[in-house]
């Protein structure tokens, strides 16, 4: 806890209250989990947990079980404290809920008191000792005063405080997480070179052909089809059709044809991916093989293959097959009648660049507000 937090924890004056003077303590229905579907609506079921706010489910049921929210929940056996906003269901009637008898304090002050009621009794209460609402009446809990009377208004504070501390601590590990992978990566910089911004500015007089696929890379090979009942868990990425997680359906194990890296599949929706890994695929996938071009040029490859082979035409009914890859033309800058590899590198950094610019200048940004943030409190 920060060096605020903890002077406004030791200026706070303290108030001893009987936990019956200011709450209404009522026992919960019970709704036994046998009664209920879980998953079937949207009112929280609880059951004492320590996890998720004590919610087990969400279901829908008779509103005669049904307990009024903004309350303390207790677990009766348990002893978990808790705040709940919204109306819920039980499933034990030796849980307990406490509703204020006077005023109406926010969400963060609910949050303070069940914080208080908890450090005030846990260590009397067990599982051996559970809580009843005969053993509470006379139980004795502190909290924050004022004037004689209970501080909301500090409780307020100092949640939003702690709030936005802790939100800051993560931000900064976010940020500093994305900062570091940028830079392990060769992405934080993102100045263009002179050639690139030359590339660029060259783009609309750039002289573009038409090239066969099989001429310039042979003959596409097709994947051989492994059935999911068929496939053992392992590490190899293996690729199918569809858009979901770039067509990868599985890591397997099986022994099949492993293709290299840098590489583009074609599925058979004429959807082109490119690959910086090894990778196995079924019969849906043709994969071309661009393993001698630079990567950054088979990326481009990737974007001008899949321009051409997804238009539309190929669907369930009309599936693209590797033979479909071999009769591609693709449209692609050209120098002396030859595909010009080192230009379409170059265009493609500097979109890298152009593209990470704003996510490093973001970062570059998080971290500085998010140490001006921290140093406040």
């Amino acid at each position: 806890m920060n060096a605020s937090l903890s002077e406004k924890l030791r200026a706070v004056k303290w108030g001893e209250f009987r936990l019956t003077d200011i709450f209404v303590v009522k026992n919960t229905s019970n709704l036994l989990a046998s009664d209920i579907i879980a998953g079937s609506g949207e009112t929280p079921y609880l059951c004492a947990s320590s996890e998720n706010n004590a919610v087990s489910s969400y279901i829908k049921y008779d509103k005669e079980h049904l307990e009024k929210g903004n309350c303390i929940f207790i677990g009766g056996k348990t002893f978990v404290v808790t705040y709940q906003s919204k109306d819920f269901y039980s499933n034990d009637s030796h849980n307990l809920a406490l509703y204020l008898k006077k005023g109406t304090p926010s969400k963060a002050a609910f949050l303070y008191m069940a914080s208080c009621v908890y450090k005030s009794l846990h260590r009397k209460y067990s599982w051996g000792n559970s809580i009843s609402k005969a053993k509470i009446q006379e139980d004795i809990i502190t909290l924050p005063v004022s004037n004689g009377k209970i501080d909301f208004a500090f409780m307020d504070s100092f949640i939003a405080e702690l709030e936005a501390e802790r939100v800051a601590e993560l931000e900064a590990e976010r940020v500093a997480e994305l900062s570091a992978y940028l830079t392990v990566s060769g992405l934080d910089n993102y100045e263009l070179s002179s050639d690139e911004v030359q590339a660029l500015q060259n783009y609309s007089s750039l002289t573009w052909k038409l090239f066969n696929l099989e001429c310039l890379f042979g003959k596409s090979t097709r994947g051989k089809r492994l059935k999911g009942d068929d496939r053992i868990s392992g590490t190899l990425p293996f690729v199918t059709a569809g858009e979901a997680s770039e067509g990868i359906s599985a890591y397997i194990s099986n022994d099949v044809e492993i293709f290299e890296k840098n590489t583009t599949t074609i599925d058979m929706f004429g959807s082109a991916k490119y690959r910086n890994y090894k990778y196995g695929a079924d019969d849906h996938i043709a994969v071309v093989h661009t393993e001698t071009v630079p990567m950054k040029a088979a990326i481009f490859l990737t974007s001008a293959i899949h321009k051409a082979a997804h238009t539309g035409k190929f669907d369930y009914g009309h599936n693209f097959y590797a033979k479909d890859a071999d009769a591609l033309d693709i449209m692609l800058p050209a120098k002396d009648g030859k595909p010009d590899y080192t230009t379409m590198e170059t265009l493609i950094s500097a979109v890298q660049k152009l593209v990470i610019k704003e996510v490093v200048l973001y970062a570059n940004q998080k971290i500085k507000t998010t140490k001006a943030v921290t140093k406040r409190y």
